[in-house]
Order: C-alpha cells, then sequence, then structure tokens
C-alpha cells in the first residue's frame, strides 16, 4: 500500500499538469431559447462537479427553469418549476470557489458557477452563467467566501444572451423573474 501512495505522489510531483489533462464532461443544456454546452473542470472544482453532474444525471433540471436574469449579470436557473414551486435538492455540498480560482476559474462572461445562499457552504442544485464579468463573485482567500465556478459555456452562449435580455418582473416576492418561463427542457451529458 505504501508503494502505491508513493508512486501517486511521486508521479503528482513529476506530473503536475496531468489532472488538468483530465477528460472535460460536456453537459446540454436544451433550452427555450436554443441549446446551450457547458465543459466542466472536474479538476478545478470536483465536489461541485460531480454534484452538478448527478444532478443531470438524475434529470433534477428537466422542465425547470431560469427564475433570476438581471442583465449585466447573470442568469440562474436549475431548482424551480415554471410555476415557481422550489424542486426538492439533496444536502448542501461544501464550497470549492478558493481552490477553482487557484485553477484559474472566475466569475467572467460565460462561465458557469454554483448558485448559494449567503451561507458559503449552501449550493445545491441551483446553478448560473455569468452574462459579464463579476469578479465580486471571486472568493478573497482568507476574507470572502467566493461563488464556485465549475465550467464554462462552449456552444450556446448566443442563447444565453437572448435569456438575459427577456423581460423580468416580480414574481412571488421575487425580482427578476422572467415574464414568460424561460424553460431548462432537459439536461444531458455529451461527454464523460
Amino acid at each position: 500500500m505504501r508503494a502505491i501512495l508513493l508512486a501517486a505522489a511521486l508521479g503528482l510531483i513529476l506530473f503536475p499538469g496531468r489532472a488538468q489533462d483530465a477528460p472535460r464532461p460536456r453537459v446540454e443544456l436544451a433550452t427555450s431559447y436554443g441549446p446551450v454546452v457547458v465543459e466542466l473542470d472536474p479538476a478545478a472544482a470536483p465536489l461541485s462537479v460531480a454534484n452538478f453532474l448527478r444532478y443531470v444525471d438524475e434529470g433534477q433540471y428537466a422542465d425547470t427553469i431560469f427564475h433570476r436574469v438581471v442583465r449585466g449579470f447573470m442568469v440562474q436557473g436549475g431548482g424551480m418549476g415554471k410555476d415557481m414551486a422550489e424542486k426538492p435538492a439533496r444536502a448542501p455540498i461544501a464550497n470549492e470557489s478558493e481552490a477553482a480560482l487557484g485553477a484559474g476559474l472566475r466569475n467572467v462572461r460565460g462561465t458557469l458557477a454554483m448558485a448559494r445562499t449567503e451561507a458559503p457552504d449552501s449550493a445545491t442544485a441551483q446553478f448560473y452563467i455569468n452574462t459579464a464579468d463579476n469578479p465580486d463573485l471571486d472568493p478573497i482567500p482568507g476574507k470572502r467566501a467566493g461563488y464556485c465556478v465549475i465550467g464554462r459555456v462552449v456552444t450556446g452562449m448566443d442563447a444565453v444572451d437572448k435569456i438575459e435580455q427577456v423581460r423580468v418582473v416580480w414574481r412571488r416576492g421575487m425580482p427578476n423573474v422572467p415574464e414568460y418561463p424561460v424553460r431548462i427542457k432537459s439536461a444531458r451529458r455529451l461527454t464523460d
């Protein structure tokens, strides 16, 4: 057992970039404005990516909506049905925003990140796509917990831009809700 651990440690020392070369799964979100394909980075945020993929594989995102749209900021979805009822989610996961930042993932236009409450370790199923550079969402190690970026849009940013432009209203006490539902019809893995 020691020999295996020693070999693994030596491999990390001699080939530190190997984890970055790992396959990056892609997921297609079929939205009412067109497909959006995201590429995930499991080397940067393994727990968060595994969590997102589990929700994808379980069908959590089918028939959900983008329930929060803020121009010049982001579009958020993955947790509510078109009736604005929140779908059940599993227990929250630990925040990996500092590790993701260390791997070069920042909240910039076109990146996918985990939504959460004010509590750093509260992300479950909801996610958002940045439609602008949002450095205030990045962590400041030792000072501020950030929002964990898990990947980036590789095709379909035009659909995200269309979603960002929809008219929004107040609904059920929430601002920035699209006047007409912007659906996520399905989410499926393209590669693994």
